[in-house]
């Protein structure tokens, strides 16, 4: 930010005239509300402007008091901005504390000189009275002391004092009203109460457990259908066998169901725990007089502040007036006493509440959603500065002349250092500056660099509790938030909801406005070394993080909802049968029997038809395939969440993918550069690091530093050609130029006894190019907002050290980042002068941008193209000289164009373009690759030949997602990349749409502006073209967005789809989806945890879909039939029976033959089928169109059921037909050769159907026969025991059982035959 300068130098800095409120208290300096470096500031310095004492300081005034208005306590009831009647220029003073971590220092902030007295005298401060220059703040905000006016804030931050305390009654008889605004008191017990900071992905709570799962259960037909059965049989006429033989199997499979859902959540409950249990530090804020009160183990915290506060001397004690103390009266407190005792104590994440204040350090996630306090930096930067910096001191007040000229006579840019160890120190250890990671929010992969506000950033922690933040309601949008941050003068005053106001000159010194730039959202990460003060806002279900998620609901699979309708269609049959055989006899009543009675027991006698084994079976089903999966040590760490669902794995036709942490491992490196004429990668950065170690070491002085002119020892050493010497020139440049022209900041720790380097930025990429520059020879070794060194790695001595002037920081919009720097040619302590340094500007940014920018070139975008074909993201570097004037144009212009009211920002771009960006020189091109998860390429490759299309949903930006998309080859080579974005007017979005139709093959790039539009006004349009792609890639997506897209494709293709993430920004997308599969990342385990299915790496998706979704499903498809062929069978023997019995409803197998059919006599060899395979893993992998016929259905559809059922009626017709024909028609003689008879067939139909034999499978089948053969003796009341002993019962159950599998064993074998199936062609290759 230029400085607003409005200098006046025919006003000395005391002159009276400008001593009025509305010149010197009502004034605000905007640096003290955005504690970022102004970029031009140092500009104003070197070009020779004043700097006032206030401007270098660290610290920041924190209260302006008016005594007098203190007094006339009817001045308290006004409000802010409210005119004083009794305001006069002269009558007031102000007290200016300045908290200096170098060393403490009070003046008081008048203006005014003397000629005060009685109750209007200024007061002096109570430890160090001194006079105090006038600060050219204010006067340099003049100019912008207008714009406040034309600001309109929400009404919630609009501070008139009428209304306080109406609003403070409101709010005490509120119980959180999510709908408005907050206020909040940090450090205190809040007088609303919030929601608990409880994270939560359980579905059922105690109360809710029971009626939603039975309600899930009922809602399907069969087990409606078998309820109703049950009941029936509470009716004696129409009671057929056992009670329990109907009721015991409902109640088994609802107890399996439910006990397995109950099992599920209370382990996402567990998982939840250990996430709520998480501890974090919190200040503990206690009465001054409490000190001594014990909590749990704690230690007591003192800022640097209130430490320098006690050791000042009390001399002047006596100077204090009778006002004064009158005011510390008032105040609750003397100036010497802090306003509370801190200590730090740690409580678990779900104990957090609105209010606390945490303390949080790097690799931290937060917790909640808080708004930052305070930020300081380790001491080991204040050391690392120190030893790096010149041991130069700053100025003081009293040194400068009142003419901006100092003592010696020399203009204030030359003859003093702007650039102080000392200074230095402050602004780093308190610099108010953090950054945090928010791709577990957003998937954006850049850092954000947020702030503390400049009215906390230099309070003292035992003054927190003076604090009041105004918030607004929770929302969803996780880039706004407008808020307010006041100072009270007590503690008292924040919990009544007042403020004494009446008492302020000052108002903005006392108050302040938050933005997002204040604020981290909850699963944010702390990304940078500073220690991060920061109260709660926002907890649990309110914050931006859990409203943006969408509620877990219960699953169920595409299976289960077709074999529902299956059994409705068996259910028909029942029904038609009853009717037909009541028919068959007549409808006229017999004595003792009604004709509907008659259909209702038929119901009943054929309710196997419906099997409730069903459930069981493929409930069990569904264990198996869960234990296979988490016992696969091919994808180790991988759980099972949601185990109704195995089977959709098999048939998933869309995933989509988060890109940052799921295709990507959110690492960059610098992978090659191009100088023009030649290009470096892999090994031949060995000759990059010649270049720069000869350009950079061995200068001709010991204090040389090297500057773009330099032009000595570029190849030294070396037998240089003319060509090699123009090469090493370059090389050097370049490296030199992405050492600069960035926005890094290198930090030091210590680990283990040694202190690691490490840096923070915004953007990986830069980090990324600062490594290997490092990695070259030139590493950062310090930086902050003025200043810049760089050293060699091989020497460890600085080689070059550059003032900072300006900085032009990386916008969406511009794709391009610049730097204005001034080169020092000595590292003696010498003046910043404009005769001893080279002002250069640097700038980097996108090759679409960039090319326009630099110098013409025959080779740019040739290479850019190669490289970015490779999926590199490259950067274009260039760079310009600017002599001292055309500097000083451009500093005036931009200034200029900086205090514009209208049209600000286009007007400061265009003093960039018309200054700055033109024929540049261009210095090279960098690619940079976003390293990839293991085996993606492969991965994708194989999902896409399974038929599988892969859509990439990322919050990250365009050029990074297009990136991505071509080195993961998600996108083949070759194929159209056609890009909508900044899509506003839906006039143009149809012509879009119809060029996709026309090119089907292509790849869609889309942002998320360009997609809100198309999903508000072109849904249908839009969705019907965009799934026929093969790809898309969508940015810039908000987590709503990317639910709405998995529900969209749901509801439009009705096919199943697959969502996979990492973050907590993918939970939306995870649960909307039909299967959510969540990677566990490095930060966060939110997506893992919400998922259904939960694995480590993208690579491991391959095979959880593949191989085991495609034998879940083939396997449950199998299952499933063969369940209902064991229902039909035995309705149709039922059938025979009772037309044979002239059709009456009576029990062909009744009470334990019955039960026992279904479960010992069948139920393990019929199971045993979840063991078959038709396909090793090998054959799956190699061949995964084998996975796209399942998408079809084809398994389990309404053809192969009806086969089934045909099988069914001729076995069954067969076994009981011949059985009656051969024995006798009723008696015990036919029950036992066609019940015999009837489950040999099941045993043998199930080795019949078995493509791959498992051991398992062979114990299953002869134990269940030797079971049975043993249970026979012990059947006499339902078997002729003597005609079981007889060659007549074994020639009858050999003779029809041969009669009913033979013709259906053939008829299969000449299908395989004729028509063998993919998995027999592809053994047979």
């Amino acid at each position: 930010m230029p400085p607003l300068n409005s200098h006046r130098p025919t006003e000395p800095p005391d002159s009276l005239v400008n001593d009025s409120d509305s010149d010197v208290d009502l004034d605000l300096d905007l640096e003290e509300l955005d504690p970022s470096a102004s970029p031009h500031a140092q500009a104003s310095r070197f070009l020779g402007h004043q700097t006032s004492p206030e401007q270098r300081a660290p610290r920041i005034a924190l209260r302006n008091i008016r005594m007098g208005g203190l007094r006339r306590t009817g001045n308290r009831g006004r409000g802010y901005g409210e005119p004083s009647h009794n305001r006069d220029g002269n009558s007031d003073a102000v007290g200016l504390l300045e908290d200096d971590a170098q060393g403490q220092r009070y003046s008081d902030g008048s203006g005014s000189g003397s000629g005060h007295a009685g109750d209007e005298a200024p007061l002096l401060d109570e430890y160090a009275p001194r006079p105090q220059r006038r600060s050219f703040a204010s006067d340099r905000l003049q100019s912008l002391a207008h714009i406040g006016s034309s600001l309109r804030l929400p009404s919630f931050m609009l501070g008139a004092n009428a209304n306080r305390q109406d609003d403070r009654e409101t709010v005490d008889d509120r119980e959180d009203d999510p709908s408005t605004s907050r206020t909040i008191a940090v450090g205190s017990p809040q007088s609303t109460r919030y929601p608990p900071n409880l994270v939560s992905n359980a579905k059922y709570t105690a109360f809710t457990f029971l009626p939603i799962t039975l309600y899930n259960e009922f809602s399907f037909f069969f087990n409606m259908y078998f309820l109703l059965v049950a009941l029936s049989q509470a009716i004696p006429a129409l009671r057929i066998g056992y009670l329990s033989t109907y009721i015991a199997p409902l109640a088994f499979v609802l107890v399996i169901t439910m006990g397995k859902e109950a099992y599920d959540d209370i382990e996402r409950r567990r998982r939840d725990n250990e996430a709520n249990s998480e501890e974090y530090s919190v200040l503990h804020f206690r009465e001054p007089g409490q000190q001594n009160i014990t909590l749990r183990p704690s230690r007591n915290l003192k800022s640097t502040s209130q430490r320098i506060v006690h050791r000042q001397p009390l001399a002047h004690r006596d100077r204090l007036s009778d006002i004064q103390e009158e005011e510390e009266q008032v105040e609750g407190r003397g100036r010497g006493y802090p306003s509370s005792f801190v200590q730090e104590i740690s409580k678990k994440s779900r104990d957090l509440k609105v209010g606390d204040v945490l303390k949080l350090s790097k690799g931290q996630r937060v917790p909640a959603d808080v708004v930052i306090l305070k930020c300081s930096t380790p001491e080991g930067t204040h050391a690392q500065i120190q030893e790096l910096e010149n041991a130069r001191s700053e100025p003081s007040l009293a040194d400068l002349s009142e003419g901006g000229v100092d003592q010696n006579g020399s203009p204030p840019g030359k003859g003093k250092n702007t650039e102080s160890g000392s200074s230095h120190a402050s602004e780093a250890t308190s610099s108010g500056e953090t950054f945090i990671r928010t791709d577990q929010l957003d998937g954006e992969t850049d850092w954000k660099l947020r702030l503390a506000s400049a009215l906390t950033q230099a309070l003292p922690l035992e003054e927190f509790v003076r604090i009041r933040v105004t918030g607004g309601k929770p929302e969803k949008k996780v880039n706004e938030f407008v808020g307010k941050i006041e100072l009270m003068s007590t503690k008292q005053d924040v919990l009544n909801g007042q403020s004494e106001e009446s008492t302020i000159i000052d108002s903005s010194a006392r108050s302040a406005p938050l933005s997002i730039d204040n604020t981290a959202w909850a699963n944010t990460i702390i990304a940078s070394q500073a220690t991060t003060m920061a109260v709660i806002i926002y907890t649990g279900p309110q914050t931006r993080s859990a409203l943006s998620t969408s509620l877990s609901r219960s699953k169920t699979g595409l299976l289960e909802y077709e074999i529902n309708s299956l059994t409705k269609i068996l259910c028909a049959l029942t029904l038609a049968l009853s009717v037909v055989l009541v028919a068959l006899e007549g409808f006229g009543s017999t004595e003792g029997n009604i004709w509907y009675v008659k259909i209702m027991r038929f119901l009943v006698l054929f309710s196997t038809i419906v099997p409730i084994s069903l459930r069981v079976n493929l409930d069990l089903g569904k264990s198996v395939y869960s234990w296979f999966i988490q016992r696969d040590p091919g994808i180790p760490g991988a759980v099972v969440r949601t185990s109704t669902i195995p089977e959709d794995l098999g048939r998933i036709e869309y995933l989509l993918s988060d890109k940052t942490g799921t295709l990507t491992q959110n690492e960059m490196e610098m992978k090659k550069i191009h100088v023009g004429t030649v290009s470096y990668a892999n090994e031949a950065m060995d000759e990059v690091v010649a270049y720069v170690r000869h350009g950079f070491v061995g200068t001709p002085g010991e204090k040389t530093l090297v500057t773009p002119s330099s032009s000595y020892n570029t190849t030294a050493g070396v037998t240089a050609t003319r060509t090699r010497r123009e090469i090493g020139s370059r090389v050097r440049d370049v490296v030199l130029a992405l050492a600069l022209c960035h926005n890094v900041t290198p930090t030091s720790e210590e680990e283990n006894g040694q202190t690691i380097t490490s840096y923070q930025a915004s953007s990986p990429d830069e980090i990324a190019i600062v490594r290997w520059t490092e990695s070259v020879g030139l590493r950062l070794a310090y930086r902050d907002r003025n200043k810049l060194v760089l050293e060699s790695t091989e020497t460890g001595k600085i080689v070059v050290q550059v003032q900072i002037l300006d900085i032009f920081p990386f916008t969406s919009d511009g794709k391009r980042m610049g730097i204005i720097v001034r080169f020092h040619e000595h590292s003696q302590p010498s003046s910043p002068g404009l005769d001893n340094g080279e002002i250069w500007f640097y700038q980097k940014g996108a090759d679409t941008v960039m090319g326009t920018i630099v110098a013409a070139n025959d080779w740019l975008d040739e290479e850019t193209a190669n490289m970015a074909r490779e999926g590199l993201r490259t950067l274009v570097v260039g760079r310009k000289k600017l002599s001292y004037e055309q500097y000083r144009d451009f500093s005036t212009s931009y200034q200029d164009a900086f205090l514009a009211i209208n049209s600000r920002d286009a007007g400061m771009q265009r003093v960039i373009t018309e200054f700055l960006e033109h024929d540049l020189e261009l210095l090279g091109v960098t690619g940079v690759e976003d390293k990839l998860q293991r085996d993606v390429k492969p991965s994708l490759e194989l999902l896409r030949n399974a038929g599988i299309k892969i859509w990439m949903l990322t919050g990250d930006k365009v050029e990074t997602a297009r990136c991505v998309a071509v080195s993961s080859k998600l996108v083949a080579r070759g194929q159209y990349i056609y890009t909508v974005a900044k899509l506003k007017h839906k006039e143009n979005a149809q012509d879009h749409l119809d060029f996709l139709r026309s090119k089907t093959d292509s790849c869609l790039l889309i942002d998320g502006e360009s997609l809100t539009l198309y999903l508000t006004h072109f849904r249908v349009e839009f969705i019907s073209v965009a799934v026929r792609l093969p790809t898309v890639v969508a940015c810039r997506c908000s987590p709503t967005q990317k639910a709405d897209i998995a529900k969209l494709i749901k509801e439009f293709t009705k096919k199943r789809v697959c969502c996979i993430g990492d973050g907590g920004n993918d939970v939306s997308m995870i649960q909307a989806a039909d299967v959510g599969v969540g990677i566990v990342g490095k930060e966060g385990r939110q997506a893992s945890l919400a998922a259904d299915f939960s694995i480590e790496q993208f690579c491991h998706l391959t095979k959880l879909l593949v191989w085991h979704g495609r034998n879940s499903y083939k396997r449950s498809a199998k299952l499933a039939q063969f369940v209902i062929h064991r229902g039909l069978i035995i309705a149709v023997c039922q059938t025979m029976y009772s037309i044979a019995i002239k059709f009456e409803p009576e029990g062909l197998y009744k009470d334990w033959l019955l039960v026992g059919y279904a479960t010992i006599y069948t139920a393990a060899p019929v199971l045993s089928l979840v063991l078959d395979k038709d396909v090793d893993e090998n054959l799956a992998n190699l061949y995964p169109e084998l996975y796209k016929e399942l998408t079809s259905g084809r398994s389990l559809s309404y053809r192969t059921f009806f086969v089934w059922v045909l099988v069914s009626i001729y076995q069954g017709g067969m076994i009981q037909g011949l059985s009656q024909v051969l024995t006798e028609v009723d008696g015990p003689k036919m029950v036992a050769v066609s019940y015999t008879v009837l489950v040999l067939n099941e045993l043998l139909m199930v080795a019949i159907e078995i493509t791959t034999w498992h051991p398992v499978m062979i114990m299953c089948i002869v134990g269940t026969f030797l079971v049975y053969i043993g249970s026979m003796p012990f059947l006499g009341g339902y078997f002729d025991l003597d005609f079981l002993l007889s060659w007549g019962f074994l020639w009858r159950v050999l003779a029809i059982g041969s009669i009913s599998l033979i013709p259906p064993y053939a008829g299969k074998l000449i299908r395989r035959t004729m028509k063998p199936p993919s998995y027999r062609k592809i053994q047979g290759i």
